[in-house]
């Protein structure tokens, strides 16, 4: 049963980050970095503190009486995956939901899911995590695994999809409904944000000694991550605010926040509602990674998370026509991708199940 609800807090997590950019698509006469920016002070400063004090009270005298080391690898994960995120809204803007979304998080899946369970072949674990042989040694294991796996080849079929597209549409009707569509740029920059972005899973794993002393404390193991995820998503904050300023100031964008000639009420209405989207989809992976990891099954949470954001995103992309324009056979690939990984959630559920 555990299994199941971790499963279901899963896909709400997935269909938040799948879902977050749309709000963003509202802002008007607005630079990006700067809808980018108020978004962020609400998804990485304004409402983590609040859901960690709602769901985990006293918070903060754990994280007061945390040791320094534990605290700083934890932001430093954050601040490094911060670098993710940033480059992960410009994908965004050159690919698109769908697309952008498949290459990122392939790449975010690999290193996010494979790294821990090998770090701890090496260097020893957190709790009842398993280490990468012990993974491959059982049946539920090697199922898992081969989920991870059958995820990677659906995102690729999802790449191939996107390379179909660039060579199919003119140049006018790749900007029809994704104004800035540049391919080679977009592959770039979402390569570097999904190794990036991987951080965020890292963090989880430096964060652990929280989340045990949340749950010492009488906290629901439900809620042990919100603290972490505070920890976090400070160091992304930091990374994401002085590229932002910094393009302000460059761009001349800084007017922006307070310019009447938009429509400002909107656009901070909107940009506050995608930035608590964004939250939301650690908010919840944070409650299907604790149900996860008490079966010992936490490495898959990760992927699981990805799989459900590319199946969400992708669907959205084909619901604002991002593929108006492309063959039938084409069509016919993305879709072939999108089933793909939606057979390999299938396949790291049972690999769960039979642990479990």
């Amino acid at each position: 049963m555990q299994v199941l609800f971790g499963l279901f807090y899963h896909f709400i997590g997935g269909f938040a980050s799948g879902s977050f950019y749309i709000p963003y698509n509202k802002v008007k006469k607005w630079a990006w970095e700067s809808y980018w920016l108020v978004g962020g002070i609400f998804s990485w400063l304004i409402v983590p503190p609040l859901g960690a004090a709602l769901t985990a009270p006293g918070y903060l005298e754990t994280l007061f009486n945390t040791d320094t080391t534990t605290l700083f690898y934890t932001y430093l994960m954050g601040l490094l995956w911060g670098i993710g995120g940033l480059t992960f809204g410009l994908t965004m803007r050159y690919l698109g939901l769908s697309l952008g979304m498949a290459i990122v998080l392939g790449f975010c899946a690999a290193f996010g899911t494979l790294i821990p369970p090998i770090f701890y072949e090496f260097f020893g674990r957190s709790g009842n995590a398993k280490t990468i042989s012990e993974l491959l040694s059982t049946t539920s294991g090697l199922v898992t695994f081969g989920g991870v796996m059958l995820t990677l080849v659906g995102i690729a079929i999802c790449g191939k999809a996107g390379t179909m597209k660039e060579k199919e549409l003119s140049p006018e009707q790749k900007t029809e409904n994704i104004k800035e569509f540049n391919f080679p740029k977009g592959l770039l920059v979402a390569i570097f944000s999904g190794v990036l972005s991987a951080f965020m899973s890292f963090g989880y794993e430096t964060g652990k000694p929280i989340a045990e002393a949340t749950v010492a404390k009488g906290i629901d193991p439900l809620w042990q991550n919100n603290p972490v995820l505070v920890v976090i998503l400070l160091g992304g904050l930091t990374t994401n605010f002085i590229w932002c300023i910094y393009l302000n100031f460059k761009n001349k964008t800084g007017g922006d926040y307070v310019n009447k000639a938009t429509p400002l009420a909107r656009n901070y209405m909107f940009s506050a509602i995608a930035g608590t989207t964004w939250y939301l989809q650690f908010f919840f992976y944070g409650m299907g990674e604790s149900l996860f990891s008490a079966n010992g099954l936490g490495f898959s949470s990760w992927t699981l998370h990805m799989a459900f954001i590319i199946i969400v995103s992708n669907i959205w992309g084909i619901y604002f026509n991002e593929w108006k324009g492309a063959s039938p056979k084409t069509m016919r690939v993305i879709i072939l991708g999108i089933a793909t990984v939606i057979l390999s959630t299938m396949v790291v559920g049972y690999g769960n199940y039979l642990a479990s």
